[in-house]
């Protein structure tokens, strides 16, 4: 009788985890496959969950070869029922496809689209739209981590923040418009980038994350990338496994 209930709990073990991985499958065929080509625009994305499933999404939705926006949106918790969330994020994009030049449309409409989800699961987003015919960005955010513009080495938090997806039916976005000019950098991210704590239950935070950006702003964008992860890990003990998931994009202009 031990041996059988032993038998029957790894079953169940193992199609637990082929379940997990079919729907590690099925997320990361929401998630783009690649960047897309814009000129004037080198960039890298790196997305990292912590477990099998993320709640972590992002998206590139180009216009024409010199118009792009990139969404950035994380939801609260973590594993399947966030994932769930974050695969929804997929197809409520389809709908905000025309007005991706608005970032206050796309994020009004992302809101109306997700205001069906349990209210103790929240969605932050940003989103980003370049224009490099004109060198100009506009930037919008739904509680989100301030969008980082590093620029002849000085670095800018921009915060133009509404409240979080789920809260309320018709919040407002504000939109800050970013003139842009050869040689800025700017980053996205989630907070996974700054919550990941040392042994003392210190945060990684935005002044580290701040500083490893100024060291490495001679670095190509994949480059820098890799080095903020490498921080993550050094800052963590070595025992802990990720705390949060990660997600990250560098954006150059050319």
């Amino acid at each position: 009788m031990a041996a059988d209930k032993v038998f029957r709990d790894e079953r169940r073990l193992l199609a637990l985890e082929n379940e997990l991985a079919i729907a590690r499958e099925i997320q990361a065929s929401t998630l783009p496959s690649g960047v897309p080509e814009i000129d004037n625009l080198c960039i890298y994305a790196a997305y990292r969950p912590m477990t099998a499933v993320s709640g972590d999404f992002y998206e590139f939705l180009p216009v024409d070869p010199k118009r792009l926006g990139i969404l950035v949106a994380d939801v609260s918790g973590h594993g399947v029922p966030a994932a769930l969330i974050a695969a929804m994020m997929k197809m409520a994009v389809k709908s905000i496809v025309p007005c991706a030049h608005s970032p206050g449309d796309v994020l009004q409409g992302l809101n109306r689209m997700l205001s069906g989800q349990p209210r103790d699961q929240f969605v932050t987003a940003a989103y980003l739209f370049l224009e490099t015919r004109n060198y100009l960005a506009r930037y919008s955010a739904a509680g989100h981590p301030p969008l980082l513009l590093l620029r002849q080495g000085t670095l800018q938090r921009i915060e133009s923040n509404g409240l979080v997806f789920g809260v309320m039916p018709e919040p407002g976005y504000p939109v800050c418009d970013i003139p842009l000019g050869p040689g800025d950098r700017l980053l996205l991210y989630t907070d996974g980038v700054l919550e990941p704590q040392n042994a003392g239950g210190e945060s990684f935070g935005e002044r580290r994350l701040e500083q490893v950006v100024r060291k490495n702003q001679s670095r190509p964008p994949a480059e820098l990338v890799a080095q903020v992860l490498s921080e993550i890990r050094l800052w963590q003990p070595a025992s802990l496994a990720q705390q949060d998931d990660i997600t990250l994009i560098v954006i150059d202009i050319l």
